[in-house]
């Protein structure tokens, strides 16, 4: 098949009518890339649980999921595809009593897991990323843990060919309900679309934090699901997009 095959290919299953679409891009590999419609992040649910299996509450019991009780701080799972770090947490022992008796007290830590998705490697071009910007959306689920008021943090930046330009971004930073009590832990889901995020665009930052105890045994908060999807829109709905962005007048 040529190339102007190639090209015409991905032009009809698109919609990509309009668009710009160079003759010096590889239509083939991108193609084969199918890079619309598809979750960028490798790996997305390290800890193997499914945020949507059987009712979609997660885990029902009256504590939290008990995960590696005879190794503190091991979390278990697959992280392969994301890069992860772990940070202690001070303990607060600003609201104990003078001269009280303290037999135990929790210790917190973040776990982080991130990635960083290469825009042009999964098959778009930059024509399309820098006159169209068609939408990225963000998504993600964590466990209703119940091990603290603060239990995860998201943060996405949309970062230029140098990696280290943010044009854009987006922090989610949740307060758990605690007051009321549950069996149930749920997963809640996180999302959010980038979109007029402006030319430039050539990676996505992907980072989230999931809170840990331990105390009499090691607690972790779980994610599942996390994804990056550039999804696909026709070119006159993009057109559209741009000419409402435009100033008025």
């Amino acid at each position: 098949m040529s190339s102007g095959e190639w090209k015409k290919k991905c032009e009809d299953e698109w919609a990509l009518q309009g668009a710009p679409m160079p003759d010096s891009v590889d239509w083939k590999c991108v193609y084969e890339a199918k890079p619309f419609n598809r979750n960028f992040l490798k790996n997305p649910s390290p800890y193997a649980v499914c945020h949507d299996s059987a009712s979609g509450e997660g885990d029902k019991s009256e504590v939290p999921p008990r995960r590696a009780p005879c190794i503190p701080g091991f979390i278990e799972g697959d992280f392969s595809a994301w890069t992860t770090s772990t940070e202690d947490i001070p303990t607060d022992m600003s609201g104990i009593p003078k001269g009280a008796v303290v037999c135990a007290m929790p210790k917190y830590s973040w776990f982080t897991l991130e990635q960083v998705v290469d825009l042009k490697a999964e098959g778009l071009w930059e024509e399309l990323l820098d006159e169209f910007q068609p939408e990225i959306v963000i998504q993600d689920w964590y466990e209703e843990s119940r091990l603290h008021h603060f239990i995860y943090q998201l943060h996405v930046k949309l970062l230029s060919a140098d990696k280290s330009s943010v044009i854009a971004e987006h922090t989610v930073n949740p307060t758990e309900e605690r007051s009321v009590y549950s069996r149930n832990h749920k997963w809640k889901e996180v999302s959010h679309v980038f979109s007029g995020y402006g030319p430039g665009v050539r990676h996505v930052h992907f980072l989230h934090r999931l809170k840990n105890q331990f105390l009499n045994g090691f607690y972790t908060t779980a994610s599942s699901g996390s994804s990056v999807i550039r999804r696909c829109q026709s070119a006159v709905e993009l057109c559209h997009k741009a000419k409402e962005s435009l100033p008025s007048g």
